[in-house]
Formats: C-alpha cells, sequence, structure tokens
C-alpha cells in the first residue's frame, strides 16, 4: 500500500508450491511494488527436485526449500504473501508465515482459504462479491495491518489475483497464461 498506516519497504511478493508427481515441488512467485500488487514487475518459478514428505505440524519444512529457491536472489523484498498461515494459534505458534519470517527477514501475509481450527485469532476478510472470507495472519506486522492490505489488493474475487496467478503459475509452470476464474468466491 505505501503510504499511509501500512508502510512496506521494498519489493512485494505473493508465493506459492505446488508438489510435484515427481517428488519435488515447483514454486512460483508474482512480484510487484506495492503491496495491492495492481501492477506485477515479473513472476518467476524454480523447480525443486526432491521435498521432505508431509508431516502433521512441519509443513514449512516441505515448504520452505521452494520458496527459497524462487525468493532467492530477489533483491529489495519488503513484503512476502503465503498461501496458508503465519501461525497457527493465538499464542503464536509458528506457522510457514512465521518460518518465512524468520528466514528472509521481512513482514510476511498469510492468507488461507479455509479456516483452520486452533487459528481463531486468524482475520476474517471478505473480498469482492464472495460470502466466505479468507482467513488472514501476519508476522512481522499487525494482523489488522496485513488484512487491510489483503482487502485492498487487486482483484475482484475472493483471493487476491496475485496469490491466484502464483498458485496457477506454480501448478503448470511459466507458460500458464492468467485465465479469468469461473469462480468468484
Amino acid at each position: 500500500m505505501g503510504p499511509g498506516k501500512h508502510p512496506i519497504h521494498g519489493l512485494c511478493v505473493a508465493v506459492d508450491v505446488h508438489y510435484l508427481r515427481s517428488g519435488g515441488a515447483r514454486a512460483a512467485a508474482v512480484v510487484a511494488n506495492d503491496a495491492s500488487f495492481a501492477q506485477v514487475l515479473t513472476e518467476r518459478t524454480a523447480v525443486v527436485d526432491q521435498v521432505a514428505p508431509y508431516r502433521p505440524g512441519e509443513f514449512y519444512r516441505r515448504e520452505l526449500p521452494p520458496l527459497r529457491a524462487v525468493v532467492g536472489g530477489i533483491a529489495g523484498l519488503g513484503l512476502l504473501m503465503v498461501d496458508g498461515y503465519a501461525d497457527l494459534d493465538p499464542d503464536g505458534r509458528p506457522g510457514l508465515g512465521a518460518r518465512a519470517h524468520a528466514e528472509f527477514g521481512i513482514p510476511v501475509i498469510g492468507v488461507a482459504k479455509t479456516g483452520f481450527r486452533t487459528a481463531t485469532h486468524a482475520v476474517p476478510v471478505l473480498r469482492g462479491t464472495s460470502a466466505r472470507p479468507v482467513f488472514v495472519t501476519a508476522a512481522g506486522m499487525r494482523r489488522a495491518d496485513a488484512a487491510e492490505l489483503v482487502r485492498l489488493m487487486a482483484g475482484r474475487f475472493r483471493l487476491p489475483d496475485a496469490l491466484r496467478r502464483a498458485d496457477q503459475l506454480a501448478r503448470t509452470g511459466p507458460q500458464a497464461a492468467l485465465q479469468p476464474s469461473h469462480h468468484p468466491g
């Protein structure tokens, strides 16, 4: 958002990871110069040949290596947005976002599509015409500020366009053209 209550200094990056049948993962990053993601500067993907198996409570062990691969080399990071939770409960049990905050040293916004039973502190945010909220958490910034940024991000659908695009790139690779969603919620 830049000026105002939520100053972000540096590039804003939305990321997502897709797991490949081969046992690896493809990570995608959508980079903008402000937190609205209204103008995308660049997109990038990275493939990691092998990732850790899924273990409950240790999702970050699987997700961080691909995120490192796609975010590494982007100079001037100011904000990272992940598909998921920053923290998993009101006591601050770290989720992917908190681990990414510790790893990269920048504020991280977690945007989750589904509620998590212990994440009672997550801020529900309605976007577009959707009757279903996304659930916003944050590490390195106030949750209320993160929720306001998410509410104002580009896109008319429930999920901000930058996260939708990162998801699409992670699933299909860089040749994917952004297609309009047929699912507004």
